[in-house]
């Protein structure tokens, strides 16, 4: 059989298309980074070689000049130590993508600071906290298993405590784990999973459940607990772990709004004028036996008092009678039930009753939002650094084309702070 040989005028092409993944190799298996706790420094020549050698790198994409990014710099140093401490460590990193911009424009980065989680190499943006325990709690979430095997009550009580409180559990006794195996992986940035394969009596007192299989979902930040006893097939187990990720009575504010963005079901609204005196308290409470009686529904709650902004895009204002109730779709209309739009004083329970049955029958008003709609108002939690970025990206340009005119040398650019 006759040999090919390769023509000699392929072979620099060759050598040049090789040389990249060879020396990438060779600085990743060279370079040693240190994984003792410290936020190390990179730039264009160590990056990838870090990739290749990290499992679990988070970046910090700053500027020096940037206000955010200077008050970032503490959270870092302190996360960084108990981050490198993790089963799975996590080592955090900063590049300086102002000087290093071409590096900075590979991953997407257009303000500062940007933070990114590579896990074995891929990006995935990180837009959580920035206080370092939250950022802790968050980032643990990425490197844990889907789905968490535990052996024993001790392990039980350990997975808990490890947990914290900024998550929901569910936690499976005597369930097969492939069967929540699919909800681990598709909600795991969003709650913790885990199957327990062996326990005492003690741990079915302590979660208060007193057959198998059982999946308990907890909110320890709310102190709520509910059970599932199936059916463990169809959508059944995926209707009640999506209906659990928010507690059974959501407080509204800039966080939680963004998750009822993932939320399909229409929100019982409760409009008070201060959430958080003894009656509001106590009407919480009445408003979690309903909605425990009605999970096709979230109940939430939100005084004027701490947001008076969101409150008025359902014509309330601090001269309206309060409490009043609402049905809202979580984007441009809400329905007010007729002869139940406000709460008096006496049986509460027994008027949001009446409420329910009214908007159940359809004896309703439909009205539409008179602020942004949902969305609107979403994205304006996020936009309105836009609206400043492009009023600011506006009045450079004009400036630019200004001094274009008096002088040729061409103008710096200066990436935008977030």
């Amino acid at each position: 059989m006759a040999t090919r040989v390769l023509p000699q005028a392929l072979l620099p092409l060759l050598l040049l298309l090789l040389l990249p993944l060879s020396a990438r190799a060779t600085a990743a298996a060279g370079e040693e980074f240190p994984r003792d706790g410290r936020v190390i420094d990179l730039d264009e020549s160590n990056f990838e070689a870090a990739l290749g050698a990290i499992d679990f790198l988070f970046v910090d994409f700053y500027a020096p000049w940037c206000g955010h990014c200077k008050r970032l710099a503490p959270e870092l140093d302190e996360a960084a130590p108990v981050l490198a401490g993790l089963s799975e460590p996590i080592v955090v990193a900063k590049v300086n993508a102002d000087k290093y911009r071409k590096l900075g424009s590979k991953y997407g980065v257009d303000g500062f600071p940007t933070l990114m989680l590579f896990i074995h190499g891929v990006p995935i943006e990180y837009t959580g906290s920035r206080k370092a325990d939250q950022l802790v709690r968050n980032l643990k979430k990425f490197v844990a298993p889907d789905v968490s095997i535990l052996e024993s009550d001790a392990a039980i009580k350990n997975f808990v405590e490890n947990a914290g409180t900024s998550f929901p559990m569910f936690l499976g006794f005597g369930v097969n784990e492939s069967l929540i195996a699919e909800y681990g992986r598709k909600y795991k940035k969003r709650a913790w999973f885990a199957v327990a394969k062996d326990f005492s009596e003690d741990m079915m007192v302590a979660y208060d459940f007193d057959k198998v299989p059982a999946l308990v979902a907890i909110h320890p930040k709310y102190k709520e607990q509910s059970l599932f006893y199936g059916p463990f097939e169809g959508n059944f187990l995926e209707d009640f772990v999506r209906q659990s990720l928010l507690p059974l009575v959501v407080p509204i504010n800039t966080e939680t709004l963004k998750m009822l963005n993932d939320d399909e079901r229409k929100v019982v609204l409760t409009i008070l004028e201060d959430d958080s005196d003894e009656n509001s308290t106590q009407l919480v409470r009445v408003l979690r036996s309903a909605a425990t009686a009605n999970r096709d529904l979230v109940f939430g709650y939100v005084g004027i008092k701490q947001w008076d902004e969101f409150v008025e895009t359902f014509d309330v204002s601090k001269s309206s009678q309060l409490p009043k109730l609402l049905v809202w779709d979580r984007n441009e209309e809400y329905e007010l039930v007729d002869g139940s739009e406000r709460l008096e004083e006496g049986d509460q329970a027994s008027q949001i009753s009446q409420f329910l049955e009214g908007y159940r029958a359809g004896r309703t008003t439909k009205k539409k939002v008179s602020g942004p709609s949902f969305m609107g108002f979403l994205n304006s939690l996020v936009s309105m650094n836009s609206l400043y970025i492009l009023m600011f990206v506006i009045a450079l340009l004009v400036v630019m084309v200004y001094f274009a005119g008096q002088d040729d040398t061409p103008q710096p650019r200066r990436v935008h702070e977030e």
